[in-house]
């Protein structure tokens, strides 16, 4: 008899995402980003997450996974659908990203470089504007550690600044970019960068 793999959903501040977290790893310890149908072909669980209505994004992280959608059609309803794709990826056995798109990554190094760039030319003016700042600690394969401070350290807008702001600037340059953590100690935050992954 098979156990049944748990999902729980939890819609973000931004009312387009929501964080399904999976009982057991579907990309162990590996984080990619799709941000397009295009970009899922050839890697099962993103071709399936696409195929349900209204789902423009996904973000593939160890047991986690960040769907983004555009349609008013309520988290309760296509959370249902994602829940399926995802369970009957995991009977499926294969891949949940191409190994394909692994081995093309840039190495860690160019992606740190690319991502200062962006930080530099397009996020730190408009944070430095608030008192803020962004600053890039690390890069580990295609996953991104930033760290705010100033202005934005415990701000109550700080994870909108972080999803619509940094991320959107950073994935729009640098599409190879998997998590971007951040590992900011806000008043009621975690920091993942230095702390065990679960």
């Amino acid at each position: 008899m098979s156990v049944e793999t748990k999902i729980t959903a939890e819609p973000l501040t931004i009312p387009a995402m929501c964080k399904f977290t999976v009982d057991r790893p579907i990309y162990p310890d590996q984080a990619y980003f799709f941000g397009s149908r295009e970009a899922a072909e050839g890697s099962a669980l993103a071709e399936a997450l696409f195929a349900v209505d209204g789902v423009v994004a996904a973000l593939i992280s160890h047991q986690t996974l960040t769907v983004t959608k555009r349609t008013p059609e309520p988290w309760q309803v296509i959370g249902k659908q994602v829940g399926a794709a995802i369970r009957a990826h995991l009977a499926s056995g294969h891949p949940a990203v191409s190994p394909e798109l692994r081995s093309k990554l840039p190495p860690s190094e160019v992606i740190r470089e690319r991502v200062q760039a962006v930080i530099d030319r397009e996020i730190m003016p408009s944070v430095r504007s608030h008192g803020g700042v962004i600053r890039l600690l690390d890069v580990k394969e295609n996953n991104v550690f930033i760290q705010m401070g100033g202005g934005c350290q415990g701000c109550s807008s700080a994870e909108n600044t972080l999803k619509q702001g940094v991320e959107v600037a950073i994935r729009n340059a640098v599409p190879e970019v998997g998590d971007i953590l951040d590992t900011t100690d806000h008043a009621a935050g975690r920091n993942p960068y230095y702390g065990a992954r679960a």
